[in-house]
């Protein structure tokens, strides 16, 4: 059975979870598996926008326990090997090309929160407990926090971090770690219309530099960001797409992308 199950339909691709019966935990082989199907989605032709969602009650507990013990056994190297490893996917996620929709249809803890977290949108339902418990077991969420203070600064990220407790979907909302709650029954379908509304009205091409001057425009110096937004800018002018909208504009045209 595969860790990770690919689908693409109506240009969506669904990255679905499916160790439901290990509450979607993370190991090595699945995040090996989350990595290549990535990969896999961002050169597909015929996907415009990408879902990680997951199969059972849980979307993801987080690290898998087998892994958890063997931390104890491990020499620096090898933690550091599997550190980088968790790294390298969440930062896949972050600056990959296509925007990335995580559906949360059940809880999303520790590693599985911070999966949520790197995502570009969060549908989840209200029921949907979601936190970051590191702390309460002696670890500490390390690579998430990178992410983390970007997304809803240094206040709240504290309070999310130091205190380790799971929060109610309300609550996710009010932080900034989800975008829309939807009740149970409608998730899917509003994850669906959403997609489509973004494959329907948005260039492709504006969104993926959009994402990257997202991802890179925050850690520059205003100078320089400004420079590099001129720079985005005059390239952005010249790709096929905002040639095609701009005339689709001046003529009056309905543009589907």
């Amino acid at each position: 059975m595969s860790n990770v199950l690919y689908e693409v339909n109506d240009r969506i691709c669904f990255l679905t979870l499916n160790r439901p019966e290990k509450k979607n935990a993370l190991n090595a082989e699945m995040v090996s598996d989350l990595k290549d199907l990535f990969t896999k989605a961002e050169a597909d032709a015929n996907v415009k926008v990408i879902v990680l969602k997951a199969n059972g009650d849980v979307f993801c507990s987080g690290a898998d326990l087998e892994s958890l013990q063997q931390l104890q056994k491990n020499s620096y190297e090898e933690n550091l090997n599997d550190s980088k490893h968790l790294k390298e996917l969440f930062f896949q996620i972050y600056t990959l090309k296509k925007v990335v929709i995580a559906q949360v249809q059940g809880h999303a803890i520790a590693g599985g929160c911070g999966l949520a977290t790197v995502c570009d949108f969060v549908f989840a339902i209200p029921k949907a407990k979601m936190g970051y418990t590191e702390v309460r077991i002696g670890f500490i969420p390390a690579i998430v926090m990178v992410f983390l203070l970007r997304k809803v600064g240094e206040q709240k990220a504290k309070q999310l971090l130091l205190s380790g407790e799971l929060i109610s979907g309300e609550d996710s909302l009010k932080f900034g770690l989800v975008n829309h709650l939807v009740s149970e029954g409608q998730l899917s379908e509003e994850v669906i219309l959403f997609c489509t509304r973004l494959i329907q009205n948005n260039s492709i091409q504006s969104m993926e530099l959009t994402k990257q001057m997202i991802a890179q425009s925050q850690s520059m110096t205003l100078g320089d960001g400004l420079d590099y937004a001129a720079e985005m800018n005059a390239k952005a002018r010249g790709t096929e797409d905002c040639k095609r909208g701009i005339a689709a504009f001046l003529n009056k045209e309905k543009l589907t992308w």
